[in-house]
């Protein structure tokens, strides 16, 4: 790994990702092998006056032993002190920098069903908190190589040599090489343009057809509007960019106006394990029957988490013809395979998608018709020969993507 591009991507994260402010607190959360990287992320933050750097360390092999040892009652359990850090975060709102690195099937033979109500359990008692902070904080996910991960997605390579592999693909997807601030403000610019030509439309529906299968149809609200790139915190008016890299413009769809069939077409690593060659039939806007080669059950799981984590709650475009996906890999995480070509998510919606949405409450939010779950996930459905056409309010329709690329 080039120590100049690392010191280069700590500063993006910095000011881009997060773009911590002076006076203002950092949250970051890594695994234990990023020690390098969150060192470069720390220096970054105080220079540019940050006021503390909290850093939380994680262990995947150690997170599975808990989950494989402790009780179903301690994993449901919400202590005092956790309860009083998110009061916390509710009051100071720090910036919150998440960096990824763990592997994709990391947590293969969990018992899946004792996270999934362990999580049922302790999400009621922090959703509150949630909702006082949503649209409020800046943060950001990104990724750094580790050996297990690294490995998986270069699995000839030495183990060296594929960190290093995965190092150059992840500085390349996040455009470090150069002068990445400007690589970065330039293609804000170009993913907003972008955003106004689709929200000029005016569009209230999207057809997705694909020779693997897909037919999907998919509903959106009035007054929703498609964002892409950089966002605004509420209240603050801060600029930052939630994901590093992106290429996706997204909006929320209509809860309830989903209708037919669309096919995986990438891997999704959920909960630490692989779900592989799989479809999702929706009625009335819900899923109601999934399909997959592997990790079925987990899917299944998945979409009952609660009763709303079986409708959409994003759609995403990105060209098949994209960075990411011409490097030619396959990542095995949803950060960066999510953003080489289209994908949806289960579960909870964006409110910052609809116009003005901070002169609604959330009631009122709901009413509009954004879902609202304990979880969001994404999984990714372009293909070469993906055709998304648009349903203009008037009945017109238009075609937004053709051969996996954006047809204007």
């Amino acid at each position: 790994m080039k120590k100049a591009l690392l010191k280069n991507y700590a500063e993006l994260l910095v000011k881009m990702g997060v773009n911590v402010q002076k006076g203002q607190e950092l949250n970051v959360y890594a695994s234990i092998d990023q020690v390098p990287l969150v060192t470069e992320v720390v220096k970054w933050a105080y220079k540019v006056g940050a006021k503390k750097v909290n850093v939380e360390w994680g262990c995947q092999e150690v997170s599975k032993l808990h989950y494989k040892y402790r009780t179903l009652e301690t994993l449901s359990t919400v202590e005092n002190w956790e309860v009083e850090k998110m009061k916390h975060r509710v009051e100071a709102l720090p910036a919150r920098l998440l960096i990824v690195s763990d592997d994709p099937d990391g947590m293969k033979g969990v018992d899946q069903k004792k996270i999934a109500m362990s999580r049922r359990a302790t999400y009621p008692i922090m959703k509150p908190f949630i909702d006082q902070i949503e649209n409020k904080e800046q943060w950001c996910i990104a990724g750094a190589s580790s050996s297990k991960w690294a490995k998986k997605v270069f699995p000839h390579l030495s183990k060296s040599k594929a960190v290093e592999a995965l190092w150059d693909a992840i500085f390349t997807s996040s455009r470090v090489d150069g002068h990445a601030i400007e690589n970065w403000e330039k293609h804000n610019d170009n993913l907003t343009k972008k955003c106004d030509y689709l929200n000029s439309l005016k569009l209230k529906e999207l057809r997705y057809t694909s020779s693997n299968g897909t037919n999907l149809k998919v509903g959106l609200i009035e007054n929703a509007v498609f964002m892409g790139g950089n966002e605004k915190a509420l209240g603050s008016n801060i600029i930052f960019n939630p994901n590093i890299p992106s290429e996706e413009i997204f909006t929320t769809p209509k809860k309830g106006l989903a209708e037919g069939i669309v096919y995986s077409a990438k891997p999704l690593s959920y909960q630490g394990q692989l779900i592989e060659n799989f479809s999702v039939r929706f009625e009335n806007g819900k899923a109601v029957e999934v399909k997959a080669e592997k990790g079925e059950e987990l899917l299944k799981e998945m979409i009952s988490m609660d009763e709303t984590a079986g409708y959409l709650g994003e759609v995403a475009l990105i060209a098949y013809d994209s960075p990411i996906n011409n490097t030619g890999l396959l990542f095995f995480e949803t950060l960066y395979d999510e953003n080489a070509s289209c994908h949806l998510a289960l579960g909870r919606g964006f409110s910052n998608c609809i116009k003005d949405y901070e002169k609604y409450t959330k009631e009122e939010i709901d009413e509009m018709g954004i879902n609202d779950s304990m979880i969001h996930v994404d999984f990714m459905i372009g293909s070469k020969d993906m055709s998304i056409v648009g349903i203009t309010s008037s009945g017109e329709e238009i075609q937004i993507f053709k051969d996996g690329n954006w047809a204007f």
